[in-house]
């Protein structure tokens, strides 16, 4: 039978909401409520702890006791979300007798109204409904935010206006795997006329390109041939000057040694807008695929992230590598295989233990991906005989040695 219900947008925004029942319910609908702006007031005599934090940050009014009879006065709508269903009951009745929608959460069809399942992609907000089969609901709301995602199903966007200035977005495409790009990259990508990647960003999302899509390759091979960041910002520019969408697409973050502020400075000055779009680091990403935790309770409270780019006592050095000897906690070092041996010299003339656990992964995320365990005193010479090659993330610190239990 087709779901009777009738789908409608409600504006809530200043409207007083009522949510009975503090428990998992109400945290996972909460959020949503908050964000379009509802008068919330929460009854019910206990909170999650999550709940309790939206009441602490002022998002809505706690009563801390149970439903009364008049609470849905003045009320636009209400959700019974307790844990006995003869209450969620009299809250439904007074509901009704007050006109007022109300969900039920225990028992949707005795409810006034049901809470679909709902997506949201560029602007898009869309609900699902299927007569009762929520994890159905669920399952097609997901299948169309993949679609909406990855460009299969079309969402209606609208070619940008003879003469404006679309500018760039500048993207963090995560540690390689293409599903740790974030959604709103994604979605900016599939989105995207001309897209300006790394070697290092999620290169199998290019195939998912539109034929239109212009491809510039800003590859940076380490020690090798690269693009010129001049280049690469003018490239930007141009391009978005055009009136062409730019996604500069980036390995990791962009803020993480990815010179991405260069690119946002270079763009503002030559007046293009700019959409920064966050990504995850590798320098902490690729750790924990490889079950290595860059902090642990009792084990290491700093995490220091430091550029192998440069070597100890270069010029160039920013670096206070006396200071990192000292330290007790996490070091992870990016771009450090080329001179892993002077920065272990470094560290173990510093006072750094000879026995500092040492993890090396390469091609984090990827299939190729691999890990070696080592020492501070030997991973020189543990590396030169694994032959790792960058990309690598190197974890010096005692965290490098805990691992999990497997299995027998």
């Amino acid at each position: 039978m087709d779901d009777p219900h009738y789908l409608s947008g409600l504006q809530l925004t200043g409207r007083r909401v009522v949510m009975f029942g503090g428990g998992s319910v109400a945290q996972r609908r909460l959020p949503r409520l908050i964000s379009a702006g509802a008068r919330i007031e929460l009854v019910s005599p206990h909170t999650t702890p999550s709940v309790q934090g939206m009441v602490d940050a002022g998002e809505l009014v706690w009563h801390e006791r149970g439903y009364t009879a008049g609470d849905l006065r003045d009320a636009w709508y209400a959700l019974a979300c307790t844990n006995d269903p003869s209450v969620n009951e009299a809250i439904c009745a007074e509901a009704e007798r007050e006109r007022v929608f109300c969900v039920r959460a225990d028992e949707g069809e005795s409810g006034s109204a049901v809470t679909p399942a709902s997506g949201r992609h560029g602007g898009l907000l869309f609900g699902v409904l299927s007569g009762g089969e929520p994890l159905r609901s669920a399952a097609v709301r997901d299948s169309m935010l993949d679609g909406l995602h990855n460009g299969t199903i079309e969402d209606g966007r609208q070619p940008h206006p003879e003469g404006t200035l679309p500018g760039v977005a500048l993207v963090g495409g995560g540690p390689g795997d293409p599903e740790l790009i974030t959604v709103r990259g994604r979605r900016l990508l599939s989105r995207a006329d001309v897209v300006v990647v790394d070697r290092l960003g999620p290169r199998e999302l290019l195939d998912e390109l539109a034929p239109e899509v212009e491809v510039v390759d800003a590859a940076k091979i380490p020690y090798g041939r690269a693009a010129s960041q001049d280049v690469i910002n003018q490239t930007l520019i141009e391009k978005a000057k055009e009136g062409k969408f730019v996604v500069r697409l980036k390995g990791g973050d962009p803020y993480v040694f990815g010179r991405g502020f260069e690119e946002v400075l270079a763009c503002a000055e030559a007046g293009v807008p700019v959409t920064m779009v966050p990504g995850i680091t590798s320098a902490f990403a690729v750790p924990a695929v490889a079950d290595v935790p860059v902090t642990h309770r009792g084990v290491a409270h700093e995490v220091v992230v430091v550029s192998g780019h440069v070597a100890p006592g270069d010029d160039r050095s920013l670096v206070d590598w006396e200071l990192l000897a000292r330290m007790r906690g996490t070091i992870v070092l990016m771009m450090g295989v080329e001179r892993l041996p002077q920065f272990a010299k470094a560290l173990l003339d510093g006072g750094r233990p000879s026995d500092t656990p040492v993890a090396i992964i390469e091609d984090g995320t990827m299939r190729t991906q691999r890990a070696l365990r080592s020492t501070l005193d030997t991973v020189v010479t543990d590396a030169a005989a694994s032959g790792v090659r960058p990309p690598a993330i190197i974890v010096i610190g005692p965290v490098a040695g805990l691992a999990p239990v497997q299995a027998s």
